[in-house]
């Protein structure tokens, strides 16, 4: 039977075909089955009568329900028919059978309670009556037919019992076809809610500013939103990637959480945090198990930590430009009147060429602290910085001598190492040379002792995949320790006899120019600080797209 159409919206089409399918197959085996039972016996049923009527009816009765499977198999938007197209199909073809082998003598008539059984679930009360009615016609006509010709075969009675059987079945039935078709119907709304509800959690999720993912039991990414797959790297952050492919470092992590403290969720005192596909910002994540198996999925929340740190940092900015602004006269007065002395005394005809050099490093390092001043006062004001096209090569370059010469250290202490071809940035001159100065500095002062002939190196290239200029400094100290890296760059925190200023600041100028300054371990051992910049070149390539 093709898939049967309801008279009401309650009725699911998927119910109806589903139906319609095991009827359509109950269709083709009957008249196969009586065909066959007939050729068995030779000429078995002589009461028919009517043997050519009976195999046209089943070959008819056969083709129908044959193309009505095709038509359903082939086009599953097909219109369908009623339950009381289908009933009366049914009805006329097995009305036919039973006059052509004698009536229901022949103990065919039982072939009408599968299909009525079948349609009552489909139909509405008055139709599953309708369909019994017929069904009852179909058993009573032909003993009509055959009493007006053999008075003797007609089996009236067992005619009506047939026929009262089958309204029975109708009646009984209906009730029972009335639950499952409310049941498909609530499944159906249910399956709508779950649906428009997986759709709204999607939207949410994919639109969600905070940056989330789910990963599975075999770590592969089961859901992802835009903001995750950015820090991750959109080419590879997708749905059913392997975590370990896209984040070797955030699956380090994910291991370490579960095995020693996913209970908790808290890490312990080493490091959380890994670097960004950019090369530029670092991660910290989170972790929350879904549900309350062991081991479960895991929804992973990743935060900006340079986000979260620059308003962190506004308070101790404020603090820290009202400290710079109090303090300004007082130290400007005593360097002024420094450099002004060293300036005079080094004018004096009496000094040898050592004393004028001693006179020429004090004054050099007093106008350092005073550009260091009008940084710290700037930066406190949140003034713009003055960024200018720089070659990072030639800069690093130029940099390299006055650094080595001013500290009058060997050139082969601080190694350059630049690209083939000249690298372009946009960077304010002199806080690039203020952060680098400084970055260097702590560098030859960390990597002394038996690594003092070891030299410091400065690397300029380019970051895969996202193409954005770097320029570290790299020394082979003892490094920093690991429970100290996420605080090195904050104000007033200092390891060893410093005031704790130098990196933050240098951070801070980084950030002002669009640039982020990070620390790695170096393999091998040491550090390397990265200061990661903004490529020009990089807008002007996508304006002109």
């Amino acid at each position: 039977m093709p898939a049967v159409a309801a008279t009401s919206d309650s009725v699911s089409t998927d119910l109806a075909r589903r139906v319609a399918g095991l009827l359509n197959l109950y269709r083709v085996l009957v008249p196969a089955v009586l065909v066959a039972a007939v050729l068995l016996a030779g000429r078995g049923r002589d009461t028919a009568g009517h043997p050519a009527l009976f195999l046209t009816t089943c070959a008819s009765y056969f083709g129908i329900a044959v193309g009505l499977i095709l038509l359903q198999r082939l086009s599953r938007t097909a219109p369908l028919l009623t339950p009381l197209a289908n009933g009366v199909l049914d009805a006329t073809a097995i009305a036919l059978i039973l006059y052509a082998s004698g009536g229901v003598s022949s103990g065919f008539g039982i072939l009408l309670v599968l299909p009525v059984l079948a349609l009552t679930l489909l139909a509405g009360r008055r139709e599953a009556l309708l369909i019994a009615a017929l069904a009852t016609l179909a058993v009573l006509l032909p003993q009509l037919l055959i009493g007006l010709h053999a008075p003797h075969q007609a089996d009236y009675t067992t005619a009506g019992v047939l026929g009262a059987v089958l309204f029975a079945i109708a009646l009984s039935a209906w009730p029972l076809a009335h639950r499952i078709r409310e049941s498909e119907a609530t499944m159906r709304r249910q399956e709508v809610d779950l649906a428009n509800l997986a759709q709204l959690s999607q939207y949410i999720v994919r639109h969600l500013r905070e940056s989330i993912l789910v990963v599975d039991l075999d770590h592969r990414i089961r859901l992802i939103n835009d903001s995750a797959a950015q820090m991750l790297g959109a080419q590879h952050a997708r749905p059913d990637a392997a975590l370990a492919e896209v984040s070797p470092r955030l699956m380090q992590l994910l291991a370490r959480w579960r095995e020693g403290t996913g209970a908790t969720g808290i890490f312990a005192t080493d490091d959380p945090t890994f670097v960004g596909t950019d090369g530029a910002r670092l991660i910290r994540a989170h972790f929350a198990a879904l549900g309350a198996a062991s081991p479960a999925p895991v929804l992973v929340f990743l935060e900006d930590t340079s986000l979260i740190a620059e308003k962190v940092q506004q308070s101790k900015l404020a603090a820290l430009g009202r400290l710079s602004a109090s303090i300004a006269h007082e130290i400007r007065n005593p360097i002024g009147a420094m450099s002004h002395a060293g300036q005079l005394l080094g004018e004096s005809p009496h000094l040898g060429p050592e004393d004028r050099r001693l006179t020429e490093i004090i004054r050099h390092h007093a106008e350092r602290v005073s550009r260091t001043i009008d940084s710290v006062l700037r930066l406190s004001r949140r003034e713009a910085a003055r960024a200018e096209q720089l070659p990072l090569s030639g800069w690093g370059e130029s940099f390299a001598e006055e650094f080595c010469e001013t500290m009058q250290w060997s050139r082969s202490r601080l190694r350059l190492r630049t690209p083939a071809e000249e690298i372009e940035i946009r960077f304010d001159p002199g806080q690039l040379r203020q952060i680098v100065w400084n970055l260097c500095e702590n560098a030859f002062k960390h990597a002394g002792g038996e690594n003092c002939e070891q030299p410091v190196e400065l690397r300029c290239g380019r970051l895969n995949p996202s193409g954005r200029p770097y320029l570290d400094v790299a020394d082979r100290g003892p490094g920093v320790p690991r429970e100290h890296v996420e605080r090195i760059f904050e104000p007033f925190f200092s390891a060893g006899r410093g005031t704790g200023l130098g990196l933050f600041l240098a951070r801070e100028l980084a950030q002002a120019n669009g640039a982020t300054l990070l620390y790695e371990p170096r393999h091998g051992g040491g550090s390397v600080f990265r200061l990661v910049f903004a490529d020009p070149q990089r807008w002007i390539r996508e304006t002109e797209r």
